[in-house]
């Protein structure tokens, strides 16, 4: 299985989430069983059913998070010195030059992604176009819309 690239923040939301599912998650789901079980017929009990499928999804998320975990390459975005080029993790202020909207990227593994907080995946098409540039540079990235350029301002690992 490949590496997956995460950085040191996502490891943690990670190990949170595998902590959480472990100690949460799994005990309250197996008390639920416990309780329908108590209830007497399993074949007419919704509740059962319910907590039942309830397990097998915290089971396979937490199966998902642990070999996540196992082949991840945790990167320290402010440890990284990449001669002022876009790399994983880097945090990259850009100018679109069209509308002139200035906006701020930070390029993470695809499980912490979040568009909202300026997160985009390593994966993404303007992801792809940044990476290996330079402040001063021009992104073309292949939109929805037709093609976006995007200045890049600076780069900064942190």
């Amino acid at each position: 299985m490949a590496t997956i690239p995460l950085t040191k923040r996502g490891a943690a939301l990670l190990k949170e989430e595998l902590h959480r599912l472990k100690t949460v998650e799994r005990p309250a789901v197996i008390t639920a069983i416990a309780e329908a079980r108590a209830q007497g017929d399993l074949s007419e009990n919704a509740e059962y059913d319910a907590a039942k499928d309830k397990q097998g999804f915290i089971e396979g998320r937490i199966q998902e998070v642990e070999g996540k975990l196992s082949v991840a390459q945790v990167i320290d975005p402010s440890t990284l010195d990449a001669g002022g080029r876009v790399v994983f993790g880097s945090t990259v202020d850009l100018e679109e030059e069209e509308s002139g909207a200035e906006v701020t990227y930070q390029i993470v593994g695809e499980d912490e992604a979040d568009l909202k907080q300026g997160l985009i995946s390593v994966g993404s098409p303007i992801s792809r176009a940044l990476i290996g540039k330079s402040a001063g540079d021009v992104a073309e990235v292949q939109a929805p819309g037709g093609i976006k350029r995007y200045e890049i301002i600076d780069v900064r690992y942190a």
